[in-house]
């Protein structure tokens, strides 16, 4: 028996996020979901932010414009969440400054 298989691209069709969840209905009928803590900005944003979104790239990913987040179709089925930023290092070196004259201590006379 030969047995073709087609693989096809993830895209996503329609997206849900809840309290709880992200969930992608994909174009070939599958379903993808994912932790809503799998994006911070999502876990973080209001209802009303995570409810404002559009598909882009023909189903390859989806853009949420007030809180600035992209999550791709590949990223949710890989799971691959999104990076949270590092803070900044309270061991990093503070830029030094530059000492002119007034800034000298003289020793008394």
């Amino acid at each position: 028996m030969n047995t073709a298989v087609q693989i096809q691209e993830v895209r996503i069709k329609d997206i849900t996020v809840t309290k709880d969840t992200i969930t992608a209905q994909l174009v070939d009928g599958r379903t993808i979901s994912v932790s809503l803590a799998w994006s911070w900005r999502l876990s973080e944003a209001t209802p009303k932010q995570r409810a404002n979104w559009e598909i882009t790239g023909d189903g390859h990913g989806v853009h949420w414009p007030d809180i600035d987040e992209d999550i791709s179709a590949e990223g949710m089925l890989y799971g691959i969440p999104a990076p949270r930023p590092a803070a900044a290092s309270k061991s990093s070196p503070k830029p030094q400054q530059k000492k002119t004259g007034a800034n000298r201590v003289r020793g008394g006379n």
